[in-house]
């Protein structure tokens, strides 16, 4: 090695126009300016890439408590023709008999969640991953008509004869979700996404809430004959943080009378 640095010096004495020379000895390479400097670099360090490649997401990702706000309704499937129904709903007039109308919701109904945390696994890359969750799935349904939850043994729905300046049927649930997210842009922070899945909820509290002139306000607390357990196909699609979700029941809001399944569309913000 000794001897070619002197033959390189000679060589830049005697012959000025040569700029660079390159000789590889074994794993190493001398490297000539042709001017006055020398480098000697081995073949790992050329291999080396420039720029440190970018780091990928983990595996897995954590958001904590995270809001969800929305609007609520439901797919009423009841066959009011049915004595079921029709023994359901007292307080009828002659000429009025339980309907469909008894039940509609105003369009200020809305369904709030808050989530303690929700959690992503990546299944390939980040591209295919896991996410669940637990959280509250909050819900007020607002009603057009005067009924009012009677509890008891056998709780049924009576209609008030008074005008009611709001009557509020409340169903809160603890909610553990799971769905199957893709994400096709994985490195992009704005990237499009989307999630199908399930949910199980289990309703820890029912109250029927009204207000009125004539008889002031008016609360009860009870589950009535509302389903204890709800089950639900739900989904989210995403541009970035920020994400619509949706929600469908597969188990009717009450246990008998009438056969309605709550929906719900409203919007996430999740960094997942």
């Amino acid at each position: 090695m000794g001897g070619l640095l002197l033959c390189f010096a000679a060589s830049a004495q005697t012959d000025p126009e040569k700029k660079a020379d390159t000789v590889k000895v074994g794993s190493i390479i001398i490297i000539k300016d042709g001017e006055t400097s020398t480098e000697i670099i081995t073949e790992t360090q050329v291999d080396k890439p420039r720029h440190k490649p970018r780091r990928q997401k983990g595996r897995v990702s954590t958001n904590w408590i995270v809001p969800d706000i929305g609007f609520t309704n439901y797919h009423d499937k009841t066959d009011y023709s049915s004595a079921e129904a029709q023994n359901f709903v007292h307080g009828q007039t002659t000429g009025h008999p339980a309907d469909k109308s008894d039940f509609a919701l105003k369009p200020s109904s809305f369904n709030l969640n808050v989530w303690l945390f929700l959690q992503r696994v990546s299944l390939h890359k980040n591209y295919v991953n896991l996410k669940y969750g637990i959280g509250v799935d909050l819900n007020r349904y607002y009603y057009k008509s005067d009924i009012r939850y009677i509890d008891g043994p056998q709780p049924y729905v009576e209609r008030q004869h008074v005008s009611m300046d709001y009557n509020r049927l409340v169903a809160d649930y603890v909610t553990v979700p799971l769905m199957l997210n893709v994400n096709p842009n994985p490195g992009k922070k704005y990237g499009l996404s989307f999630s199908v899945g399930a949910s199980a909820s289990y309703l820890y509290r029912g109250r029927n809430r009204q207000k009125s002139d004539d008889f002031g306000k008016y609360k009860l607390n009870s589950d009535f004959n509302m389903e204890r357990w709800k089950l639900a196909y739900i989904a989210e699609l995403g541009l970035g943080p920020v994400k619509l979700y949706g929600s469908y029941s597969i188990t009717p809001l009450h246990q008998y009378g009438v056969d309605i399944h709550p929906y719900t569309v409203g919007i996430r913000f999740s960094g997942l």
